[in-house]
């Protein structure tokens, strides 16, 4: 997993960064994922709770992870730093 280490050694990675992101965090399903994720819910949770299908789902946890906002531990989804902005929107 990246991290904003890694991309703090040039304005072209800091650019990178950003974008990720800004892309993974400006998308209203996505939002509500990380709010879900800081609820403690499961990914088959998170699917049943937006009607989403496993492969939506998928595609948009990818987004999230390559955004830097959430990350896997044993298992489970849970929020990075740049994933807890779902707490003040």
């Amino acid at each position: 997993m990246s991290s904003w280490e890694e991309y703090s050694k040039s304005i072209e990675k800091s650019k990178e960064y950003h974008e990720r992101y800004h892309r993974a965090v400006n998308h209203p399903i996505r939002k509500e994922i990380l709010k879900l994720i800081l609820k403690g819910l499961s990914e088959e949770q998170i699917a049943r709770e937006l009607n989403l299908s496993s492969s939506e789902l998928n595609y948009h946890l990818q987004v999230l992870l390559q955004g830097f906002c959430i990350k896997r531990v044993d298992g489970k989804l849970v929020l990075t730093q740049e994933g807890r902005v779902v707490e003040h929107i």
